[in-house]
């Protein structure tokens, strides 16, 4: 007589409960992660529709904006090339600057040099008398000027050689180099002033120099006329 299966019992071959529920979890799971991929993958060719239209939308303003512009004609011409700029050699600049400072004695006799009258000044040989008192009266306009309060003697020195140096590149024609009254020196004796007379005497591009009037630094400041420029002729020839 055949056995009757007991209730509540598993079929022979069939899945027991807890393998059906977990089968169930992950099908869920696997179709919570496929429906998140649909999503994102709307929401990105959204955005890329978005941005064609965007694109779109900007090409059309385009050319509604030039829709009746016409090409130029051709001229014939032709443009030039920018000529390349050459490299400046900043620090064989800087290494010649101190070589040149260094050059410059501070032992010399400036006072054979100086025009030593109410107002102390300075010209090359060859530089005519009247330039001093024009200086002194402003005729030429001062382009620039160059401070040396709270440099050291060393530094002051191959500052100031820096700065004739720039000024000749820019073909500046008068500065004003203030040196200081001395006033915060000890015993207020400006240490700076008697220096800075003797290194100017001592440059080539200095042709005059006079101290500054009272509305330009008084007996703090000197007021310094450079050379001026070669001529497109004897750049030629230098070239």
């Amino acid at each position: 007589m055949p056995k009757r299966p007991v209730r509540g019992a598993s079929a022979p071959g069939a899945p027991a409960d807890g393998a059906s529920r977990g089968s169930l979890a992950e099908l869920g799971g696997l179709r919570d992660a496929l429906r998140e991929q649909a999503r994102a993958k709307a929401e990105a060719e959204a955005r890329a529709r978005a941005e064609q239209a965007r694109l779109e939308r900007e090409r059309n303003l385009f050319r509604e904006a030039v829709g009746d512009a016409a090409p130029l004609r051709p001229t014939g011409r032709v443009d030039p090339a920018p000529l390349p700029v050459p490299p400046v050699a900043k620090q064989f600049e800087r290494d010649e600057s101190r070589a040149l400072a260094e050059s410059i004695s501070d032992e010399i006799d400036v006072e054979r040099l100086l025009d030593t009258d109410e107002n102390l000044s300075f010209r090359r040989p060859g530089v005519g008398p009247d330039v001093p008192r024009r200086l002194r009266r402003g005729d030429w306009v001062i382009q620039k000027q160059f401070d040396l309060h709270g440099l050291r003697v060393d530094e002051a020195r191959e500052a100031l050689v820096a700065f004739l140096a720039e000024c000749l590149k820019r073909e500046t024609r008068c500065i004003r180099v203030i040196h200081g009254k001395g006033l915060g020196s000890v015993n207020r004796e400006p240490v700076l002033k008697g220096k800075v007379l003797k290194w100017l005497t001592q440059r080539d591009e200095v042709l005059a120099f006079c101290q500054a009037g009272p509305n330009d630094g008084g007996s703090g400041a000197l007021v310094v006329l450079l050379r001026p420029p070669p001529s497109p002729a004897v750049r030629r020839r230098r070239r």
